[in-house]
């Protein structure tokens, strides 16, 4: 096999397993509290994230790393991993995986709104048609197809929870952007996970106390292997796989293979959890796939 037909297959791969996260989750926070459940999903993903880190690139990047990329590693892990992980589980609790899928699809966006903004990229017709494409999409989705129903109060605490997941992934995006220059991706994605799953231990001791150690304790053997999957699988592999699909295939095509993501997370929680596919969740994720594949096509342009 050649390094190029292995990366697609491996971005494939990557789209299948972060599109499956959603239903793990869906079933995870049934038997864990949605703080438990994110801090046990990071502190598994820590172990194998730092040996693979340990080998690519030795302790050099603990060392080498300064006080003004130390703060930004942190502030990102508050946003991106401690803060994504949160209210990517208390989303999962009122939420069907299905829609979750599609919602946070539109992690892309704000970052590039955002961008064009404080750093003056350029944003194409393209890419703009894209963007209101997606949102419109998902308003959809979340709105069971009724997208200005978000702005009259029309939607759940659950739908509100997925955007914050989308605000904490652009938060990450923007410290990234500003702060950790410099740094490799996959000592990015090493330290940030590692200090993010020690702030959500801090908050699941303090917030749950007992009731963490309980459950970690008698958590179901299901329960303990979907954990494992979602940190080895949608943790560890995905991010390795993605970068990889970004050295050797470009940045372009490498994203292109976030639009499979609400495609696997939809067709999954149909068929493992048996979630109802309404034509509104089908609709909005057929145009959130349409949107984000133009911003892709008109940002390699």
């Amino acid at each position: 096999m050649t390094p190029y037909v292995r990366c697609h297959l491996q971005l494939i791969a990557m789209a299948l397993l972060w599109g499956a996260t959603w239903s793990w989750g869906r079933v995870v926070v049934q038997t864990l509290s949605p703080l438990t459940a994110a801090a046990l999903r990071l502190l598994l993903a820590t172990v194998p994230l730092t040996l693979w880190l340990l080998y690519r690139e030795g302790r050099a990047p603990f060392m080498q790393l300064n006080a003004r990329q130390w703060l930004g590693l942190t502030a990102a892990a508050t946003c991106g991993v401690c803060g994504y992980a949160v209210f990517f589980m208390l989303a999962l609790q009122y939420v069907p995986a299905g829609k979750a899928a599609t919602v946070v699809a539109l992690n892309p966006v704000p970052p590039l709104l955002l961008a064009a903004w404080l750093f003056k990229e350029k944003l194409n017709g393209g890419i703009c048609c894209g963007m209101a494409l997606a949102v419109f999409g998902a308003l959809t989705a979340i709105a069971r197809g009724n997208p200005f129903a978000i702005f009259s109060g029309g939607v759940s605490v659950g739908e509100y929870l997925l955007l914050a997941t989308v605000l904490c992934w652009t938060g990450y995006a923007l410290i990234s952007r500003v702060l950790l220059r410099g740094i490799s991706p996959l000592t990015t994605t090493t330290v940030t996970v590692l200090i993010g799953a020690l702030m959500l231990l801090v908050l699941a001791l303090a917030f749950d106390g007992s009731v963490f150690w309980q459950q970690t304790l008698h958590a179901p053997v299901r329960t303990w292997g979907i954990l494992a999957a979602m940190a080895l699988g949608g943790t560890m592999l995905c991010y390795l796989w993605y970068f990889d699909g970004i050295r050797h295939l470009g940045v372009g095509t490498a994203t292109s293979y976030m639009t499979l993501v609400p495609v696997f997370g939809i067709t999954i929680a149909t068929l493992w959890l048996h979630e109802p596919l309404h034509a509104s969740l089908l609709i909005g994720g057929t145009m959130v796939v349409a949107g984000m594949w133009l911003m892709n096509y008109a940002g390699r342009r």
